[in-house]
């Protein structure tokens, strides 16, 4: 790495007042350095590098601003710089006024920071009170990411992990789940938004860590929120259900057309199924999953779906359905006290079952790519 005098005539190069071709090879090498981990380790204690990084993102040249943010992208991976980039720069309020921008063109690589940062709950609620602080708060991040268009120069999809991530906290899921403000209600539609698996999977992912409020089941699985058509309609294919099967399920999943097509991310799929594996927690939820009829559509997944984890997601889902209610005392499985002797067998068990899902996915990637190779054009070499 580089000495101490190295480093200092560096430090002198990231400055607003600099030449622009000096400028833009220092802020090159930055960049190569936050390529490795070495690189981002070094820079975790050179907070002065950190500061010239943030403050150049409003440098009037384009290349050294694209520069400073992919370098802020890669520190932001690093779990190990979320502390020193939240607590020893101003890189939150200028992300965060740079995001309300509706020409900033560089807004897509902000969302992605702020996703990276708050994927650990230290630095998410460090990211939490300061969108407080600078009087934007979640309602207007909500606002941004349900109004189409709202930066015509960005797709702003890295939003939807952003919101999924923020959700580990309370005062978050509070602020969704309230029944006056109707949030949850406009994230549903994005359950099924083709555009962008990314922003589908962040909607998914804030849906399934609300559902851990299990308070909440009973006012999400009623006709005022109706989240049951918008979690089943991903996972429901073509298959030709009875009569009978089809009048059970909620309208919107009656009688679907052959070309219907379920949701083509597996890590989705398994989202999707483990919130609906939340919602079976309470006695309510399971009883109004019944009553809608919700096994027939995970009986025809189960035997489309080749994913292993998914497959496992499944399985226990379906189990809850068919299964017989519990005893007096043990309505909420999420409250249920299970004697140590009972966890330690099914941590074995879980460990068995993550083993033997291992192993099948490596089976199917290996059959992936059999098949894949079988498929490869003639004359080309396989």
């Amino acid at each position: 790495m580089l000495s101490d005098s190295e480093a200092k005539e560096l430090l002198s190069f990231l400055t607003l007042q600099m030449r622009p071709d000096v400028k833009g090879q220092a802020t090159e090498y930055i960049l190569g350095l936050t390529g490795n981990r070495d690189g981002c380790r070094y820079l975790q204690s050179k907070p002065d590098f950190l500061k010239a990084l943030v403050t150049l993102t409003s440098d009037p040249s384009i290349a050294v601003v694209k520069d400073c943010y992919h370098a802020l992208i890669n520190l932001s991976a690093d779990e190990t710089l979320h502390q020193p980039l939240v607590k020893e720069t101003d890189l939150l309020p200028t992300m965060f006024r740079n995001l309300l921008d509706t020409e900033y063109v560089l807004a897509d690589r902000i969302c992605t920071i702020l996703s990276n940062l708050t994927r650990h709950e230290r630095t998410c609620r460090d990211v939490f009170r300061v969108l407080q602080e600078q009087n934007i708060g979640l309602a207007k991040v909500v606002e941004i990411f349900c109004t189409e268009g709202f930066n015509k120069k960005a797709s702003l999809h890295y939003l939807g992990p952003l919101l999924s991530n923020l959700t580990q906290l309370p005062e978050t899921r509070h602020f969704i789940l309230d029944k006056e403000r109707c949030v949850i209600q406009r994230l549903l539609p994005y359950t099924q938004y083709e555009e962008s698996t990314t922003r589908r999977g962040g909607v998914v992912g804030t849906l399934r860590n609300c559902c851990f409020d299990y308070a909440h089941h009973e006012w999400l699985l009623s006709d005022a929120v109706d989240i049951l058509p918008f979690l089943l309609l991903p996972l429901a294919g073509p298959e030709e259900l009875s009569e009978e099967e089809n009048e059970g399920l909620p309208v919107d999943l009656q009688y679907l057309p052959e070309d219907k097509k379920r949701e083509e991310d597996p890590d989705i799929r398994k989202m999707l199924l483990e919130t609906l594996l939340l919602l079976t927690a309470t006695k309510v939820g399971r009883q109004i999953m019944k009553n809608k009829n919700v096994y027939p559509i995970m009986r025809e997944f189960h035997k489309w779906e080749q994913d292993p984890q998914a497959i496992s997601a499944c399985e226990k889902l379906v189990q809850v359905l068919i299964g017989d209610e519990p005893e007096a005392g043990m309505e909420n499985l999420l409250e249920v006290e299970i004697p140590q002797d009972v966890v330690e067998k099914l941590k074995e068990l879980d460990a068995k079952e993550q083993e033997q899902i291992e192993k099948d996915t490596q089976e199917l990637l290996k059959q992936e790519s059999v098949k894949s190779q079988n498929e490869a054009p003639e004359g080309l070499e396989r």
